[in-house]
């Protein structure tokens, strides 16, 4: 018969399993990691990639809140333990698909705002940089189209030899590319022939 405390152990676990969130790789994942890769060894001219735009991780609520401040994480809509999390499961997959196709970033981007700063730092691919050409224009707090302008400065400067990971928000992702992603979305982007992809490379249960 089982003790008093195997049975409590087993108890635990199960109460925790219910109630904790987890990031997982999706059953696609291997898949998705694998077209990764391909479109990073390609060449432009063949459907590679030069810039990967990735939507912020998991940030629970919409927009942010009235008393707005971008030098401000407390007023701000943040990441929560399951986006923190997401974003790490992220940064694994995308740095298996650079090695494999042993292609180096250039840069690491992320919108002003607190919560793509924090998936890009928690994504741990290297250097982040802040750049007001990926902030959100969502509730007027930047200016779309100076925002937007920025942006296309920044992608027609691209070469074809660049990799740019570009950490910003929905918006801003579907004003460049036409796709919406989920949060930890990922769009592949050709500045060559203009064409964009949508990718997910982690699922959250």
């Amino acid at each position: 018969m089982p003790s008093r405390r195997s049975i409590l152990r087993v108890l635990v676990i199960s109460i925790i399993t219910m109630v904790t969130p987890w990031v997982k790789a999706g059953a696609d994942t291997s898949s998705a990691t694998a077209e990764l890769t391909q479109k990073l060894a390609q060449s432009l001219g063949d459907d590679g990639i030069n810039i990967i735009f990735i939507r912020h991780a998991l940030a629970p609520g919409y927009g942010d809140p009235s008393a707005f401040d971008v030098t401000d994480c407390s007023t701000q809509r943040n990441l929560n333990d399951v986006g923190i999390r997401q974003a790490q499961a992220l940064g694994r997959e995308i740095k298996t698909a650079i090695a494999a196709a042993k292609r180096p970033l250039t840069a690491v981007l992320s919108s002003q705002w607190c919560r793509c700063l924090d998936t890009a730092a928690e994504m741990a691919l290297g250097p982040v940089e802040a750049f007001a050409g990926l902030n959100s224009f969502f509730q007027g707090y930047a200016d779309q189209e100076a925002t937007l302008a920025m942006l296309t400065a920044k992608t027609a400067s691209l070469s074809a030899d660049d990799l740019v990971i570009m950490v910003t928000h929905q918006v801003v992702i579907r004003a460049a590319t036409g796709i919406s992603p989920p949060s930890g979305g990922l769009v592949l982007h050709n500045t060559s022939t203009g064409v964009s992809t949508p990718l997910n490379l982690i699922a959250i249960d």
